[in-house]
């Protein structure tokens, strides 16, 4: 802790060689925080001064305030490109930020043509750092590095697309792709410049809304709710959104991660009913003592207005009713009502669109196959019924009508078709559960292998990032390995197993911190057909894709393109994708970090060793993906050192 009289003499001397040079407390900070008010202080108001509307994105001074430590990054302001470092310290008992800007000279730090391409470079990577691609939210990584450290009072909802993997398995995943870019327009459509909307992982998104009140927090939260079910989705007019929203405020002494918990707990009490925002607190609305449920829904549609009334006379009981007098206004209702109507009993003989002509748009459009539709006519030949049933109808009722027949029909399909759904709710919830569990049991076990082998958790992490990284790159080129998307989840998560089968080697070899014996190291080489046979041996082996892929990577990601790895000797792609994309990621990573026997190399050494064939031989393919990513991996690694310091 230093004083503030202390803090003024490093101020005055650091102003020799910066810039600027700004001493920012609290109050300064939070100002930054609220954004651009009228007659801003340029003291206080950074992204003022330098006119611009609003703060950074990623501010340096608000993060290293957060997580009491120091942050670097830099900015372009035309027509200057300016380090900016922040380093946060105590003064006379009390939290500050000392804020260091050095304008980098253009004429000497980069050529005057190259200005604006480095600006590009470096506005592209923060964006690529932070952002998802496919629905321009911010990712998982600014949760872990920005959001985590956020203290309250913040409104903190997870959101979670409702029927998600039908959508996906029923139109494509094309279809689900322009879902989740549909919803994260809406959402950042309804929230402020300093907000944060987070793609959390598949279909859930995070919103962190800093300072709402308290009282507004569900208003806002249902405005949202209400505005995506409302949307439509382009090319996909007839999908209906929905989303189930958790959410709480977090307090200054509750940690983010926690508060997310509880905040997933809640959204999975909103998905009981779906379309529905649950907060801390609050009982949900259809457990709530005397609430009646909502009638479903029935879309009667015939040219007969007397037709119509009948039906409508035997179902108005039990059923809301909505009427259309040819299959045109038919086609209009539905998409005004998707989602919220529960069968529709369909005329075959009308003017101006016929009920086949209907049927015909929804299979173009796939919504047959979510919405029952029960065809009612007079018209009883066997080739209209035969090819109405070939169409998708669920049912058919003749005329004239029998009441009994006809409610008992409606009761009945809408019932399978509810049941239906909820199964496949159930299902996909199963599934999502079953997936988080798996990830965390493969974490569990990778982190016991890292811990008995003396090296840190991180080889795990970093093994799994950059085997994405690779893949990723890979799939960019013809897909000659016909990698499926199974596969592109599998691999980065097996790739946590690949050192299982050190488990059974001897500490005093697996820790040896000198050079190893002939005999040592052919022990050492054991762990791979060890992994392997765990693996092998579980259960449900057979029937399991992901424990094949961690069997394939385990027991062969020291085999080497040349054919001189181990346990097997195999040469080319003789060695599965899997194993030779883990086997470049273990490498780079084993030359870049600290193990018991040497100090970690710099990133341009291994770079190069693993270029020059110093390490084995590597798919050359594989190589070019490497090539292409190198420089994010430099970037990445200097960071983490700079963090670590």
């Amino acid at each position: 802790m230093k004083t503030m009289q202390e803090v003024q003499t490093l101020i005055s001397d650091l102003q020799q060689f910066y810039t600027d040079v700004r001493l920012l407390d609290a109050a300064a900070i939070e100002r930054i925080e609220e954004g651009v008010r009228s007659n801003p202080k340029a003291e206080d108001l950074c992204y003022a001064c330098r006119h611009r509307s609003r703060r950074c994105h990623h501010c340096a001074v608000k993060s290293a305030f957060e997580n009491h430590d120091q942050r670097t990054k830099l900015e372009y302001f035309s027509p200057d490109i300016v380090q900016v470092s922040a380093q946060y310290m105590e003064v006379d008992g009390a939290p500050y930020v000392l804020e260091l800007l050095q304008r980098m000279q253009s004429d000497t730090i980069v050529e005057p043509d190259d200005t604006e391409a480095l600006f590009s470079a470096l506005s592209g990577y923060n964006t690529k750092l932070y952002h998802d691609p496919l629905t321009d939210m911010y990712n998982r990584r600014y949760y872990e590095e920005i959001v985590r450290g956020m203290k309250g009072p913040i409104g903190v909802a997870l959101m979670d697309l409702d029927d998600f993997k039908v959508y996906n398995d029923t139109y494509g995943h094309h279809a689900g792709d322009m879902a989740l870019k549909t919803a994260a327009t809406i959402v950042r459509g309804c929230i402020r410049q300093t907000d944060a909307l987070v793609r959390f992982g598949g279909d859930e998104f995070l919103l962190i809304l800093p300072g709402i009140p308290e009282d507004y927090f569900k208003i806002k939260l249902e405005g949202i709710c209400e505005k995506i079910h409302d949307a439509i989705v382009p090319g996909y007019s007839h999908m209906r959104l929905s989303t189930s929203i958790g959410g709480l405020i977090q307090m200054p002494s509750d940690s983010m991660d926690a508060v997310v918990r509880q905040a997933d707990r809640l959204m999975y009490q909103a998905k009981v009913r779906k379309n529905c925002v649950v907060v801390s607190g609050e009982m949900l609305q259809e457990d709530a003592p005397g609430r009646r449920e909502e009638k479903p829904q029935i879309l009667i549609v015939d040219d007969s207005e007397m037709n119509r009334a009948i039906l409508s006379e035997i179902l108005c009981g039990d059923y809301r009713i909505l009427e259309a007098a040819d299959g045109e206004e038919c086609l209009k209702k539905m998409q005004q009502y998707m989602g919220d109507i529960a069968l529709v009993l369909l005329d075959l003989m009308m003017p101006k669109m016929n009920g086949f002509e209907v049927l015909d748009f929804m299979n173009r459009n796939h919504a047959i196959e979510d919405l029952p539709v029960i065809m009612i006519s007079g018209e009883d030949s066997e080739a209209s019924v035969r090819r109405a049933y070939e169409m998708g109808v669920s049912d058919y009722v003749a005329r004239p009508f029998d009441a009994r027949v006809v409610y008992r029909r409606v009761f009945n399909t809408i019932k399978l078709y509810a049941k239906q759904r909820r199964l496949v709710s159930l299902l996909s919830e199963q599934i999502r559960a079953r997936e988080r569990n798996t990830s965390m049991l493969v974490g569990v076990l990778s982190q016991l292998v890292e811990f008995r082998n003396g090296e840190s958790g991180l080889h795990v992490q970093h093994i799994h990032r950059l085997t994405e990284r690779v893949l990723a790159k890979l799939l960019e080129r013809p897909n000659i390995y016909h990698i499926t998307s199974e596969m592109q989840e599998n691999i980065p998560l097996a790739s946590a197993l690949h050192d299982i089968g050190k488990i059974a080697i001897d500490e005093k070899i697996l820790n040896k911190p000198g050079r190893l014996t002939p005999e040592e190291f052919e022990v050492i080489k054991t762990h791979t057909t060890i992994g392997a046979d765990m693996l092998s041996k579980l259960d449900n082996f057979c029937v399991e894709p992901l424990l094949q892929t961690a069997y394939s990577i385990a027991r062969w990601h020291h085999e080497r393109w040349d054919g001189r790895g181990y346990p097997d000797g195999l040469k080319g792609n003789e060695i599965p994708i899997e194993a030779q994309v883990v086997a470049l990621a273990d490498v780079y990573d084993a030359l870049t970090s600290d193990r018991c026997y040497k100090k970690a190399y710099p990133h341009e050494q291994a770079a190069e060793m693993i270029l020059n064939g110093e390490c084995g031989a590597f798919n050359p393919m594989l190589l070019e993906c490497f090539v292409e990513i190198k420089d994010d991996l430099k970037r990445e690694l200097e960071e983490e050192r700079r963090n670590k310091a």
